[in-house]
């Protein structure tokens, strides 16, 4: 952890202004994902939903969870937008992290292959990239392939990190991979560029934990008022995001994020947050539980965990029984 330590403190330097790692804010909440479903968290900064909940929030993107996990270790990250795989991960190594909430409960994303891909079997002795070993991606991957009946040791898959979805949509042009799991966004994009969906797992249901909201134990119990009143304002930055009339304000925030050129790419984009959503985002014990035993085959120590401890709904189940989400989402007209 250590080691982490100083490459998360190097990663902070770098993506922050020096001398405002910290002071500058109340709460940090960091990311290592960009799509369309992270909009809510930048929706409810720009929107001023966190300062309407006085809340002071820095948001940090941080390529890659190992070095958000470890930031958080240190206690220069207070909350994250997180997977299962990096929150059982940093707990298997002795962090008291808390799952707080899942915004996304299944599998987003979809299977894109190269050509040549025509079928499950084509698979075998082929390049999957994903954007860091052990991440979400990653274990999205692993998932996908389970699903298709491919084991990536028997069937000799050589998993590359390659970085974030831009990235992995460009290796695959490349041909520097030959399989990667994205957004139905990119998905959409790299089929009209050629490249074929061999699933679309998004559709299979399959339970998994992703665009979590973890924070560590201790964080819970010394700020309990920062924690709820920042989970209200992230849940506003939801309504908003999912409400028909603020379309084109979103469809904004996500072309302007994800550095979108192409309208449409847009749109899908928009689509995959309305369909991947969840409208109450309890965390996923059953998600939790399907990352662990994937996990545990590369990270022996992940199964000495109960799933079930690291999952705290306490704040989600005082704002869904008080009325506060569904008068949320009321007053933005979600159904």
């Amino acid at each position: 952890m250590k080691k982490f330590n100083l490459t998360a403190t190097f990663m902070l330097s770098v993506v922050l202004t020096p001398g405002v790692l910290i002071a500058a804010a109340e709460v940090v909440i960091g990311y290592a994902n960009i799509s369309a479903r992270v909009s809510p968290l930048w929706i409810a900064q720009e929107k001023g939903f966190f300062a309407k909940y006085g809340v002071n929030v820095q948001q940090v993107y941080m390529p890659g969870s190992p070095v958000m996990i470890a930031s958080m270790a240190s206690g220069q990250v207070h909350l994250a937008n997180s997977g299962g795989t990096a929150a059982l991960g940093a707990a298997a190594g002795g962090l008291d992290l808390r799952v707080i909430g899942t915004f996304t409960s299944r599998i987003p994303f979809d299977l894109v292959v190269r050509p040549n891909i025509k079928n499950p079997k084509d698979l075998r002795g082929k390049r999957v990239g994903v954007q860091v070993i052990g991440g979400t991606i990653w274990m999205a991957a692993m998932l996908g392939l389970e699903h298709l009946g491919i084991d990536s040791r028997r069937d000799d898959i050589q998993v590359l990190a390659a970085g974030d979805q831009t990235m992995l949509s460009q290796a695959l042009e490349k041909g520097t991979i030959d399989a990667t799991v994205v957004d139905s966004a990119f998905s959409n994009d790299l089929k009209q560029r050629g490249f074929p969906t061999l699933v679309e797992l998004s559709k299979t249901n399959i339970p998994f934990v992703s665009n979590g909201i973890v924070v560590r134990a201790s964080y819970l119990t010394q700020q309990p008022e920062a924690a709820r009143n920042t989970l209200k304002a992230w849940l506003e930055g939801v309504a908003y995001a999912l409400s028909p009339r603020m379309k084109p304000a979103v469809i904004e925030t996500i072309t302007r994020r994800l550095k979108i050129s192409n309208p449409a790419l847009a749109e899908q984009g928009y689509q995959d947050l309305l369909r991947a959503t969840d409208r109450k985002p309890y965390p996923s014990v059953e998600g939790l539980n399907n990352v662990q035993r994937l996990m545990k085959l590369r990270n022996p120590a992940v199964a000495d965990l109960r799933a079930e401890s690291l999952i705290d709904a306490k704040l989600i189940q005082e704002l869904d029984r008080s009325g506060y989400i569904d008068q949320l989402y009321g007053a933005y007209g979600v159904k």
